[in-house]
């Protein structure tokens, strides 16, 4: 027997008269795993982790409109025919870029207004961004959507044939995209935490690494998909989105890492320094307060 990763029997289940679908559900646990990660990364900065909840509380549903008005935009063919298609988030269908971008400024807008450091908190977010985007791609298992084309590999698919696109309804199993992203996203998150602790990366250095890591892999990634899309010149148009913010990241990156560090001076609420930055300059208090007899803590 081939072996294959079998389609979901199901994609929800009831709570009383309530059907909870999973790609929601997914929704849900990503974002609340998203928050407490940024807490806890905003914290070891020095920051108030009830920032990230006031944020959190504006950027979230902000983040839900822009993911449905991207979905809406570029895959109209999936909007459900009905007088509320446009708006059935439970159905499947948020665009993460979309949802990042409006997230992004209406977050900015919030850490702003608090008078904390903006750029600092992008860093923060940034794997936990990552994380939340990997738990999200488990309801797109369960919504049979998300996948590449057909292939004869172990880790094959399966896809009943009411969710196979037109041209490909005699084959059965399919490049699982979503699984793909799911380990990438893991993946970047981790290398994103291990450059913040042992690397000097001013902000917002590596929110700017999360946006051009992120949209190279997803060039990859529509290299494979299958599933209807808008196309422009023969590539489907995240094509386009995904090689224009792999270019965009990357440059931002380069501009974040060669300009002057803000001076004491500037306007704006000075933020803790990068984490090689504190390493030293804890190191330096500490020699200059043994002569004093004096103990310094440990940093983080």
């Amino acid at each position: 027997m081939a072996l294959h990763i079998p389609s979901p029997p199901v994609n929800g289940f009831h709570v009383g008269p309530a059907y909870i679908h999973f790609y929601g559900l997914m929704y849900v646990i990503g974002i609340t795993v998203a928050i407490l990660i940024t807490q806890r990364r905003w914290k070891a900065q020095g920051g108030d982790p009830a920032l990230v909840g006031d944020v959190a509380i504006w950027a979230v549903p902000a983040g839900i409109i822009g993911g449905r008005i991207y979905f809406d935009i570029t895959t109209p063919q999936y909007i459900p025919h009905h007088w509320y298609g446009v708006l059935a988030v439970w159905d499947g269908g948020l665009g993460i870029w979309g949802g990042i971008a409006l997230a992004a400024v209406v977050g900015i807008w919030r850490v702003r207004r608090s008078g904390a450091d903006a750029p600092r908190f992008m860093d923060a977010v940034a794997p936990a961004l990552l994380v939340a985007q990997a738990i999200g791609r488990v309801g797109n298992y369960f919504n049979q959507e998300l996948f590449g084309g057909p292939t004869s590999l172990p880790w094959g698919l399966e896809i009943s044939p009411g969710s196979r696109p037109l041209g490909y309804v005699r084959f059965t199993t399919f490049h699982p995209t979503f699984l793909y992203e799911l380990i990438f996203n893991l993946a970047l998150a981790a290398a994103l935490v291990w450059l913040g602790h042992h690397r000097t990366i001013r902000p917002p250095g590596l929110f700017a690494l999360y946006v051009t890591g992120y949209s190279a892999f997803r060039i990859f990634e529509e290299s494979l998909r299958v599933d209807p899309s808008e196309h422009f010149l023969g590539l489907r148009f995240n094509m386009y989105v995904a090689i224009i913010l792999t270019i965009a990241g990357a440059a931002w990156f380069w501009y974040t890492q060669r300009r002057r560090p803000a001076t004491a001076g500037a306007e704006g609420v000075a933020g803790p320094p990068p984490a090689g930055e504190a390493d030293v300059t804890a190191q330096v208090g500490a020699d200059a307060a043994e002569p004093a007899g004096g103990a310094a803590g440990d940093g983080d």
